[in-house]
């Protein structure tokens, strides 16, 4: 035992592996105290990845076999589609065909992706209109498709442009929204006057 002078005496034991898991112990108290204290607590709600300025998105029903295709031109003409997916500061993610290849093999089984999306991404911006068409490419039916088209501004804080829903068919050509940016990136137009863009001509 330790006296009160800090020195250990004959006669009395010692157990040096006591003391040094109790130092051990008080070491990793405080290092977890910092740590703790070091962590950010800033909320990231409404932020997103500050790569991209806007995102567009086309969809329509799960498992749907119709092949829609997005057109989205920017200020310059510079245009993205399914045969051309990088113009510019402008990104097409993902040509979506429909149910077209939208399966995997997996341990010998199919598994079958149901969601049809198409996405285009700016990962930059400048001043001037910005065309978004829609377009179907193949028809499988004579019903009409439902398409949901969307443009969110994604910085500082997610901020929805537009959206809305366009009832497809005969493999016609629509303009959903043409929006118009100021040299800060800011949304200070919208129309919906039609203009053709797409190059795929239906027969």
């Amino acid at each position: 035992m330790r006296s009160s002078d800090g020195f250990f005496y004959e006669g009395e034991v010692f157990y040096p592996f006591q003391d040094m898991l109790f130092n051990a112990l008080l070491s990793f108290t405080f290092m977890f105290l910092v740590a703790f204290m070091l962590i950010n607590p800033a909320s990231n709600e409404g932020k997103t990845d500050p790569k991209a300025e806007f995102i567009l998105t086309m969809s329509w029903p799960d498992n749907h076999a119709d092949d829609m295709d997005f057109y989205v031109e920017d200020p310059q003409g510079c245009m993205v589609w399914y045969n051309a997916r990088e113009c510019g500061l402008m990104h097409l993610e993902r040509d979506d065909r429909g149910n077209f290849r939208d399966t995997i093999q997996v341990d010998g089984k199919k598994i079958q992706n149901p969601l049809n999306q198409e996405t285009v991404t700016l990962r930059g911006f400048e001043a001037g209109e910005y065309t978004v068409n829609v377009q179907q490419y193949l028809a499988t039916t004579t019903e009409p498709v439902p398409v949901q088209v969307k443009v969110e501004k994604l910085n500082p804080t997610v901020t929805l442009v537009y959206y809305d829903t366009w009832q497809m068919k005969d493999q016609e050509e629509i303009t959903a929204i043409r929006f118009t940016l100021d040299k800060t990136g800011e949304v200070v137009k919208l129309s919906q006057e039609p203009k053709k863009i797409a190059k795929f001509k239906p027969h």
